[in-house]
């Protein structure tokens, strides 16, 4: 009996320790947002792309709402007349979003659309991600391409990655989810492996020490440690909710959660 108890104790013990890292729910907006993708927070407001649509029709349909960091709507439909965008990157005074087949420069202060960018034969654009220069990059998850835009002018930077999607730019480094496949690029365009992932990656955030927390769609979220760990902290399956393009706050440790086809936005705290 005695050594019952210990393999108890001790499973128990394994089970507390194996889980290093969890998210703890602090809101979660009613299903009124229609079909988000990403979520990018800026200060206080959190800019939130919506598909409202099939995932890559182009009908018009999509647009960006604008929700408070306290989960409070602000617009439901801030920018109209999009596709179906995905991804977005703040540079300056300007939302950069993917939107199937071009990137769309958006003017925050007004709202309005200034430009369009096509990326010539481009039929996926999913995230994008910006350096501190302003550099923007964009992944075509159709096309297994990795796209550089400059000054507003794309030229294309990494091919043959299979199932792209997240992007996050880190100093000199690309981070990318490319299918299970969580890699580096440098600027060399070097690409070396960082982990591999339970699903295909989706959204991707550095949270500090080069650990990031990855989703999956299809409703995982992924702790990644900077030595190639992966642990899974959050399981939404079950609920049939998805898990798309993060945003994330590191000053408060806030994950922010588009449900995608739940139609909500989920706030968590990392800890």
């Amino acid at each position: 009996m005695k050594n019952f108890f210990a393999l108890v104790f001790i499973s128990l013990a394994l089970t507390a320790t194996s889980q290093k890292h969890q998210l703890v729910k602090l809101w979660e907006t009613d299903t009124i947002i229609a079909t988000p993708e990403s979520v990018l927070p800026v200060g206080n407001v959190l800019y939130v792309s919506l598909i409202d649509g099939q995932p890559w029709e182009a009908d018009g349909e999509g647009g960006i709402a604008k929700i408070q960091t306290s989960g409070k709507v602000i617009n439901k439909y801030w920018v109209h007349g999009l596709h179906a965008p995905k991804g977005m990157a703040k540079v300056g005074n300007r939302l950069y979003v993917a939107d199937i087949s071009d990137v769309v420069v958006i003017d925050i202060s007004s709202g309005k659309i200034i430009k369009k960018i096509k990326v010539e034969g481009a039929e996926g654009l999913n995230d994008v991600t910006a350096t501190s220069a302003g550099v923007v990059f964009v992944s075509d998850s159709k096309k297994a391409t990795v796209w550089r835009i400059e000054k507003d002018r794309p030229a294309l930077y990494l091919e043959n990655m299979q199932g792209v999607n997240g992007l996050r730019a880190v100093k000199n480094e690309l981070y990318i989810a490319s299918g299970k496949s969580f890699v580096k690029a440098d600027l060399n365009k070097k690409v070396t492996p960082v982990a591999t992932l339970p699903e295909g990656g989706d959204g991707v955030e550095p949270i500090g020490n080069s650990d990031f927390i990855v989703t999956a769609w299809g409703g995982w979220i992924y702790y990644v440690a900077a030595d190639g760990n992966v642990e899974t902290i959050l399981d939404l399956t079950s609920l049939k909710k998805n898990t798309a393009d993060i945003g994330y706050d590191a000053v408060k440790r806030v994950v922010y959660v588009p449900t995608f086809f739940g139609k909500t936005v989920v706030a968590y705290k990392v800890q």
